[in-house]
């Protein structure tokens, strides 16, 4: 993700950091490239513009003039704006409520809702140590249901059972109460998608928000629609209370565009990126740590929380333990690369 915006602004940072200073038209032909860079990223026109607008005058402050390093200052103004863009800080789940805590999960047909659930489920189970229950609200799509149920089973998550013909509020109301027998600490809601936004899909929604009355409200949106993906989090917005953003396939979408203008255009923090089909592959999104990808500085806490959970604790200690005593060998030599692969691409 942000692959083309990192390498554009590679492009113009490493220009504005060879000037031994900086006068007033270097920084408008920057700003310029960082406005274009933007709009090649599938951001919106009115975001890249705001950005522009709050990014100049500090960038053409008598510090930058003056500074000694004007490139490093111009980049750290862009980082800092971006950040604030990206939503400032990364908002925690909301947990303030008497158990079971009532999750919905809203989007269009097709965006990852049912997948995106199961995920959500498990890491709520293996992070925030709390027992999930899952409940498949989609009774239009063939085999929506038998989908969230046979995620459920596979990955040892408890799903509602599945009765033939209830209708979404129904099963809302059974959800709780089994909850409550089975000792289910959240109850994640996954409601049915549209291929667009109509009046029904919006009724239904809000009918299930005043049953349940949901302590978060998660829009799963495709990071690859781009620029609609911001316009479907605004039309969101301005029907339910939605409370956080989950971006799907964004180990997918090289321009990250839809990233950087969902916060801004529905006023939204974003708290998940979706960034591969397994499982575990949900991660927090951290606007800061997003901010140095952007800019090509790279994500080393991120590098080092994958490591120490891929890794495993146990096993890094153990090869210290053989390295300190000598007895290192090939066989702990190839445990170690089979776990690096697990990571992936660094």
């Amino acid at each position: 993700m942000f692959e083309n915006l990192t390498n554009k602004f590679e492009e113009i940072f490493s220009s504005l950091k060879k000037a031994p200073s900086l006068d007033e038209a270097q920084v408008d032909e920057g700003l310029r490239g960082i406005r274009q860079a933007l709009l090649e990223a599938d951001v919106s026109l009115d975001v890249a513009k705001d950005f522009i607008e709050k990014v100049k005058p500090k960038a053409l402050g008598q510090e930058i003039i003056r500074s000694t390093s004007p490139g490093d200052m111009v980049v750290k103004i862009v980082y800092d704006e971006l950040v604030d863009l990206l939503g400032a800080t990364n908002n925690e789940i909301n947990l303030n409520a008497v158990p079971p805590v009532p999750m919905m999960l809203v989007g269009l047909q097709g965006s990852g809702k049912t997948t995106t659930t199961a995920k959500l489920a498990k890491f709520l189970e293996n992070n925030k140590k709390k027992k999930v229950m899952m409940v498949s609200l989609d009774i239009y799509r063939p085999a929506a249901q038998e989908q969230l149920r046979s995620l459920g089973e596979q990955n040892n998550i408890l799903t509602l059972p599945i009765i033939e013909g209830q209708q979404p509020a129904d099963i809302c109301r059974r959800a709780i109460s089994a909850a409550n027998l089975n000792g289910a600490e959240i109850i994640l809601f996954d409601t049915a998608g549209r291929t667009q936004i109509d009046l029904q899909m919006m009724s239904e929604i809000k009918q299930i928000e005043a049953v349940i009355n949901p302590t978060e409200t998660f829009l799963v949106a495709d990071s690859l629609t781009g620029q609609v993906a911001a316009s479907v989090a605004k039309e969101f917005k301005n029907t339910v209370n939605l409370s956080g953003i989950i971006l799907t396939r964004a180990d997918g979408d090289a321009r990250g565009g839809a990233a950087v203008s969902m916060k801004f255009v529905s006023n939204v923090p974003i708290k998940f990126l979706g960034i591969g089909e397994k499982i575990d592959n949900l991660e927090v999104f951290h606007p800061d740590r997003i901010a140095n990808r952007i800019l090509g500085m790279g994500d080393i806490v991120s590098l080092v929380e994958k490591a120490a959970k891929d890794l495993g604790e146990e096993n890094l200690k153990q090869a210290e333990e053989n390295l300190k005593k000598g007895q290192f060998s090939m066989e702990d030599y190839l445990s170690q690369l089979r776990q690096m692969k697990k990571m992936g691409g660094i």
